[in-house]
């Protein structure tokens, strides 16, 4: 299957062209939403992918990976109001974020395809949705992103958190994208694009966190509150 055969993941767009290759697989672009991405026919298998996961070694006893995804549970938890009702997509095999969120008084439901596989989570509706470390991940990311989308209530927060592309020569060299899991590479102007079809401007939170608030007539359980940079 050549280039001009492929489509965007994020935006079907079919303006698609090559923008890297290494010596693993190709990578290209969509000029439409500026998402970069590795063809459907080099990603893993499923089991190969679940073996990546299995090596992981995350877990709320690790402050290192708390201060990490403090980056992400931070900013957020400046929104939230007392008592929020959420949900942890991509929570992975240590899950680590709903428990710090958790600790903050916050419940936290929990959806993973490998960990936590329960569709029942996916089936109601939150003030907020976290994904951490999950979109480089998703064969599928707009399909997946809109379904979230839909999962908010009115004034919900969704929290994403990835690492961006910033431009072709950096990409050349990106450690990033040597993980054989990671398929779909966001930058900026992939969170405007999304921004606009949702119509919620990005807040660009941190390097690698990017925040939006659903539009409605209240914010989750608290009074609506003006999403801050």
């Amino acid at each position: 299957m050549g280039v001009d055969s492929e489509i965007c993941p994020l935006c079907a767009g079919q303006s698609v062209a090559g923008y890297h290759r290494d010596k693993q697989r190709p990578y290209l672009r969509c000029a439409r939403c500026q998402l970069v991405f590795v063809p459907a026919a080099n990603h893993l298998s499923a089991t190969r992918e679940k073996a990546v996961y299995d090596r992981h070694e995350n877990s709320p006893d690790d402050q290192g990976y708390r201060n990490f995804l403090s980056r992400l549970a931070v900013p957020l938890l400046e929104r939230l109001p007392t008592r929020a009702q959420g949900l942890d997509f991509g929570s992975g095999p240590g899950a680590t974020l709903s428990v710090m969120l958790e600790e903050r008084g916050h419940e936290v439901a929990l959806y993973d395809p490998f960990y936590a596989n329960d569709p029942a989570t996916l089936e109601t509706t939150y003030d907020f949705i976290t994904a951490s470390e999950v979109v480089e991940h998703l064969s599928a990311p707009g399909a997946e992103l809109q379904r979230l989308w839909g999962l908010l209530r009115p004034g919900g927060i969704l929290g994403l958190m990835t690492k961006r592309v910033r431009n072709q020569a950096a990409f050349a060299t990106w450690h990033y994208k040597a993980d054989p899991t990671h398929i779909s590479f966001f930058s900026k102007a992939c969170f405007e694009f999304l921004g606009t079809g949702w119509g919620a401007a990005p807040a660009f939170v941190d390097a690698d966190v990017v925040l939006f608030r659903k539009s409605g007539d209240s914010a989750p359980r608290g009074g609506q509150e003006r999403m801050r940079p």
